[in-house]
């Protein structure tokens, strides 16, 4: 039997919101891997078996979401990552921040607080 079970990596500096979104996901099926930030997740990335979707904040120290996304998308070392859908979970609203996520290689964004319903609809959607 082929699983159906879908692996998510959440990269928030904020240990609170990598809980409400861990639980979120957890809850409707999701395996969820967790990275403080972009170069913790870039480390993980090297480490997990396969990942499905990335859920990446923007604002965090060491590699900020962009940055994260920007190097996921372009280097060779994580060639197999390349067409990954990732979902930026951001307080930034500013239009100018979403069209820089949208050319690193976004797929949506949600702005900080979200609806975990509105999240997971997302998520759904980019890897149904």
């Amino acid at each position: 039997m082929v699983s159906l079970m879908k692996n998510i990596l959440v990269i928030d500096d904020s240990i609170s919101i990598r809980q409400v979104v861990s639980m979120t996901l957890k809850g409707a099926g999701f395996t969820v891997y967790e990275a403080v930030d972009g170069r913790d997740a870039l480390a993980k990335l090297t480490s997990i078996d396969k990942v499905n979707l990335i859920i990446c904040d923007v604002n965090m120290p060491n590699m900020d979401g962009i940055s994260f996304v920007r190097t996921v998308k372009s280097d060779p070392t994580y060639e197999n990552y390349k067409f990954i859908p990732i979902i930026m979970l951001t307080t930034v609203a500013e239009e100018d921040k979403k069209l820089e996520g949208q050319k690193a290689g976004a797929k949506a964004w949600i702005v900080k607080p979200f609806l975990p319903e509105k999240l997971l609809a997302a998520v759904h959607k980019l890897i149904a």
